[in-house]
C-alpha cells in the first residue's frame, strides 16, 4: 500500500515553491513507481507557465477548483452515508448481515482498486466504491453499537475532530508535505500495514490469541493511535496534492480522484477510530 489514495500517489501534482514542494530535479526513483522522487509535472502540462512561475491555475475554463473538489467529495461521502444508514436500517445484526458486510467490503475493494489503475477517473466506479463501502460500514457501526452504545457517534465526532485538526495544521504551516516527509511517511505506513497483515495471519492460524496485536487492551489502543496518526498523515497527502492540482489547473475530472483519495482516507480513519472507542469503553 503506498497510500491511502493510490490514485493520487500515481499521478502526484506537484511543485517546489520554496515551502512545501517535492523535488523538481528529475531522479531515476520515479521511474521505479516513487512518485516523491521528482516534480512529475516541473513542466506544468495543464498550462504555459514555467518551473520558476508562481503556482497559480491557468485561467482558462474546464480546470479544477476547490468547488469542485468539495461538491464531488460531498457527493461521494454522501453516498457513503446513505449505504450506511440504509444498511443500518435494513440489516440487523445476525449472521447474514456480518456475510454481506464482507461482500460488501470486497466489492468495494476491487472497484477502489480497479479506479485506482485507471488513467482516468470513473465517477460510476467511484461512487460504487462509496456505496459498497457504505454498505460495509453500516454493518460494522450497527455491530458495535450494539455492544458498545454509542461508538459510531463518537467515531464520527473523532473522524471529525482528527481531519479539522489536521487541516488546520496543515494550513498554518506545521507540516510542510516535503519528498523526505512522504518517503518515511510511507516507509512507516507499508512496515505497519504489513506487520498487520502477518498479525492477521497469527491470528487465523491460532498462533496469536486474542486478536494479538488488535487486541482490545492496552496494545491494541497503542497500535490504533498509530493506524489514526498515519491516517492523518495520508490526509497531508490529500490536502497537498489537491492544492498542487488546483495550482496547476488539472483538469476537472480530477476533482473526482480527490473526492476518491478523501474517502479513502477517512474511511481508514473512521475505521480505526471505532475500534479505539470500543477500546476505551472496554476499560470503563
Amino acid at each position: 500500500m503506498r497510500s491511502s489514495n493510490p490514485v493520487f500517489s500515481r499521478r502526484g501534482f506537484s511543485r517546489d515553491n520554496g515551502y512545501a514542494g517535492f523535488n523538481t530535479a528529475a531522479q531515476a526513483g520515479y521511474a521505479q513507481g516513487n512518485p516523491y522522487a521528482q516534480n512529475p509535472y516541473a513542466q506544468n502540462p495543464y498550462g504555459q507557465q514555467g518551473v520558476g512561475a508562481p503556482p497559480q491555475a491557468p485561467a482558462t475554463t474546464g480546470r479544477m477548483t476547490m468547488d469542485d473538489v468539495v461538491m464531488r467529495s460531498a457527493l461521494t461521502l454522501g453516498t457513503v452515508a446513505v449505504g450506511a444508514v440504509l444498511a443500518w436500517v435494513l440489516l440487523p445484526v445476525s449472521t447474514t448481515s456480518y456475510g454481506l458486510a464482507f461482500g460488501a467490503g470486497i466489492i468495494a475493494m476491487v472497484l477502489g482498486l480497479v479506479q485506482s489503475f485507471k488513467r482516468t477517473p470513473s465517477p460510476a466506479l467511484i461512487l460504487g466504491y462509496a456505496a459498497f463501502e457504505g454498505i460495509f460500514l453500516g454493518v460494522i457501526s450497527e455491530i458495535y453499537n450494539s455492544r458498545w452504545s454509542g461508538a459510531p457517534f463518537q467515531a464520527v465526532l473523532g473522524t471529525m475532530a482528527v481531519s479539522a485538526a489536521t487541516l488546520l495544521i496543515y494550513k498554518a504551516g506545521w507540516i510542510r508535505v516535503t519528498a523526505r516527509y512522504a518517503r518515511i511517511g510511507m516507509a512507516i505506513a507499508i512496515a505497519f500495514v504489513l506487520v498487520m497483515a502477518v498479525n492477521l495471519l497469527l491470528v487465523a492460524f491460532g498462533v496469536a490469541e486474542h486478536g494479538g496485536l488488535r487486541s482490545m487492551g492496552p496494545l491494541g489502543a497503542i497500535v490504533g493511535i498509530i493506524a489514526i496518526v498515519l491516517g492523518a498523515f495520508f490526509l497531508t497527502l490529500d490536502f497537498k496534492q489537491i492544492e498542487d492540482g488546483i495550482a496547476y489547473g488539472a483538469p476537472r475530472s480530477e476533482s473526482w480522484l480527490a473526492a476518491f483519495g478523501l474517502t479513502m482516507t477517512l474511511v481508514w480513519i473512521y475505521v480505526e477510530m471505532l475500534r479505539l472507542v470500543a477500546i476505551f469503553s472496554n476499560n470503563d
